[in-house]
């Protein structure tokens, strides 16, 4: 079966949850602790109220991985606030879909979205320890900008 990328839909959001959730249970790749509802993947991805996009990598009706991006927050007061004109990416794939081409096939939908938006740079905070993420943006071109006790600061121009 063809995997295939598209915008998220609502009607995901359980198996984007399922997703997420085991690489939470599993710890040490993303930032999140606490696992996800539907409702909560809805507001912080899927119509995240600063999104740009957030595709799907599907198989059939399996979810194999999804990416967002959003602008940043303009009135983020907390620690290592961005650029408004910034945005930032996510990305998760499932433990069993690693090593398919699914980041990348995603990113390319990402991009396509990105541009279309008029993005110029794009963050990805990485944890230290998610190896395969750092290497993950490296690919896609993303560079080293900024180093934090726990994670590193990569970016990508657009421009």
């Amino acid at each position: 079966m063809p995997i295939i990328t598209r915008p998220a839909r609502r009607t995901d959001a359980p198996g984007m949850c399922d997703l997420l959730n085991a690489i939470i249970r599993e710890g040490g790749t993303t930032a999140h602790r606490e696992p996800f509802s539907g409702d909560k993947m809805i507001s912080l991805y899927v119509e995240a109220p600063l999104g740009i996009a957030c595709a799907v990598a599907a198989e059939g009706e399996s979810i194999l991985g999804f990416q967002s991006l959003e602008w940043c927050d303009p009135n983020w007061t907390g620690d290592h606030a961005l650029p408004a004109d910034w945005t930032v990416i996510a990305t998760y794939v499932a433990q069993a879909a690693h090593g398919r081409g699914i980041g990348r096939l995603l990113f390319g939908e990402t991009i396509k979205a990105a541009k279309a938006a008029g993005v110029k740079t794009i963050d990805a905070t990485i944890r230290h320890e998610n190896t395969g993420g750092l290497a993950y943006y490296s690919r896609m071109g993303f560079v080293d900008y900024r180093q934090y006790d726990e994670a590193c600061a990569k970016r990508f121009d657009l421009t």
